[in-house]
Order: structure tokens, then C-alpha cells, then sequence
């Protein structure tokens, strides 16, 4: 059975690129973006409009309001349903986005990790404003080299998990990690993967077009959807998860400020190409990937003869 991941740093038109391949054939679209899930985060994630998503229906779009939280774990055990339904109903499940987290998580596996406490995230989470969350990066490494290793001193999300877990259990995250986990695709013989690279080869060019999308969803009035965002009934602060999004975070940081749109603008872009940085990072870890380049006027074309290779090496059923 087939299953399509279409990967990309931001910026280089996966999800357009998805909605055109699904004119061509039997797909069932499944999101792949950690902000895309939340309700009210349109325009800064660039989330296709209502009437884009009655055309092509995504899975796992707008399933969460803006309050609550939506972990890789209930993304996986997300993925795993709909790609049985969509192969139940004889489609080829595609899933496309740039959450590197997601698919390596779809790809390999995760431990299956114990309930979460909110009082201890809390109290780990005001540590990390109060003193800085290199500071608990270095305790992370202290306590557990392997996890820190594998996360970033800037994630504060992924800190607190990791010692949050430790505070809960008495032992390190990556014990979790390496103690049993649930299924990834590359455990499953019954799937054959089409994993794609969309890639964009000039950094500057694609810097550019980084700098234009995040232009135009300005125009499009992202600030005031940050701004609404801040003054709804869901009780946002800056620590909720869906503000930690890339855009989002520097925004709301600049309304704090008082700073200028044209300070947002500069704090939201430079983020972004480090988010680009960090997908291209992780796409390394996908070495059976097919590069395609993003800017090829052909790239529909070639997608579309791979997925056709695909399906013929199916056996007939």
C-alpha cells in the first residue's frame, strides 16, 4: 500500500503543489503542520482558504482551538487512522507540511510516553522565563547528555517535556524513548513510501521568496490576526503552545513591545529562515528522499511520473 510524504523547508510550495497533484489523482490530503491544526491561526501559517480546503479537503486542519494542545504523539496515532481509512477506500494517502518532528515521528516511531503533569510543566516553564531555558538546557544535559543532545537550547517545548518526564517517572526521556515504541512506517512492510525532498537549490532566492510570502501575509493582516488573537476568550499568553509558532511568537513579543510592523516583520523573517535552516537539517535524516526542485517549471511532471512508478509496482489486487 502506497503512502505519499511530500517534505519542504517553509516557502517552497508544498501544499500548492499537493492540491495539484490530488487533480491528477485518487488522494486524500493529510496536513503535516503543527500550527495548520489550530483554529483562528490562518494567514501566518498560510493555511488555504475555505474555499481551497472544500476543493481539496485537508486532514488534521483547524481540529484544535488556539488553547489547547496537540502533541506529536496524538498526531502519529492521527496519521496512522487516516491512513488506513484512505486505504480502505482503495486512495492514496499524502501527507505534506514541514513539521520535520511529525514525519520523523511517522517514519520511525515514538515511546510511548507517560501522562503529562500540569503542574510540573508550569513550574518548569516558569524556570525557563526566569532563568533562561539555555540555563535548563544545560540541566537537561547534566541530567540526561542523550535528549539534550537530540534538542535544541532554544526548544523550549521540547525542555520541558524532557524534564517534565524525568520529574514524573525518576527517569530520562530518552530511557522512554528507547523503551518500546509505537510503529513507524519503516517497521511496515505492508507500506511502500514515496518520500519527497521538495527542495529549492539558490539559499538566496529562496530567501527571497521566504521575504515575499511573509510580505504578503502582512498585506493579508497578519498582525491584526495576532492582535485578535491576544484579546479572545481563549485566555492566550505568550507561553501557549499554538503563540510559539514561528511568526506568531515574534509578533506577539513586538505587540508586547510597542515595536514597529517593520520590527515584527524583520523578527518573523529572520525566525523563519532559521525555521527553513532547521527543516533542511532535519530532511537529512530522510536519505531515501527524491530531491525535486521547487523552482522546476516541470515539478508537477516529475512528482506526478514517480507516483505513477509507484502505483504500477503495486500488485494487482
Amino acid at each position: 500500500m502506497i503512502v505519499v510524504c511530500l517534505m519542504g523547508a517553509t516557502a517552497t510550495g508544498k501544499t500548492d503543489l499537493a492540491i495539484r497533484l490530488r487533480k491528477r489523482f485518487d488522494i486524500d490530503l493529510i496536513s503535516v503542520d503543527s500550527a495548520m491544526v489550530y483554529r483562528g491561526l490562518d494567514i501566518g501559517t498560510g493555511k488555504p482558504d475555505e474555499a481551497t480546503l472544500a476543493r481539496a479537503p485537508h486532514a488534521l486542519v483547524d481540529i484544535r482551538d488556539a488553547n489547547e494542545r496537540y502533541s506529536v504523539y496524538e498526531f502519529l496515532g492521527d496519521a496512522w487512522r487516516l491512513v488506513k481509512e484512505s486505504h480502505g477506500r482503495r486512495r492514496v494517502p499524502l501527507l505534506v507540511g514541514g513539521t520535520m518532528l511529525y514525519f520523523r515521528a511517522f517514519a520511525e516511531g515514538l515511546a510511548q510516553l507517560p501522562e503529562g503533569d500540569a503542574a510540573i510543566r508550569a513550574e518548569i516553564e516558569t524556570r525557563g522565563r526566569e532563568e533562561g531555558w539555555a540555563t535548563l538546557h544545560n540541566e537537561l544535559k547534566r541530567r540526561d547528555a542523550h535528549a539534550a543532545a537530540n534538542i535544541a537550547p532554544q526548544n523550549a517545548m521540547r525542555i520541558t517535556r524532557a524534564l517534565e518526564v524525568a520529574a514524573i517517572t525518576g527517569k530520562p526521556i530518552s530511557w522512554w524513548w528507547r523503551a518500546g515504541n509505537r510503529r513507524g512506517w519503516r517497521k511496515d512492510a505492508a507500506l511502500s513510501v514515496l518520500e519527497i525532498d521538495l527542495t529549492h537549490g539558490d539559499r538566496h532566492f529562496h530567501w527571497q521568496r521566504i521575504s515575499d510570502r511573509l510580505r504578503g501575509m502582512f498585506r493579508a493582516g497578519f498582525v491584526d490576526e495576532v492582535a485578535a488573537l491576544r484579546t479572545s476568550s481563549l485566555g492566550l499568553t505568550a507561553a501557549s503552545l499554538s503563540m510559539r509558532a514561528v511568526g506568531y511568537r515574534q509578533i506577539w513579543q513586538g505587540l508586547d513591545a510597542g515595536a514597529s510592523e517593520t520590527h515584527m516583520f524583520d523578527a518573523a523573517f529572520t525566525a523563519t529562515r532559521r525555521l527553513a535552516k532547521r527543516q533542511r537539517t532535519w530532511l537529512k535524516r530522510f536519505a531515501s528522499a527524491v530531491p525535486l526542485d521547487c523552482t522546476d517549471r516541470h515539478v508537477d511532471r516529475h512528482l506526478s511520473t514517480l507516483l505513477e512508478q509507484k502505483l504500477m509496482e503495486q500488485p494487482a489486487t
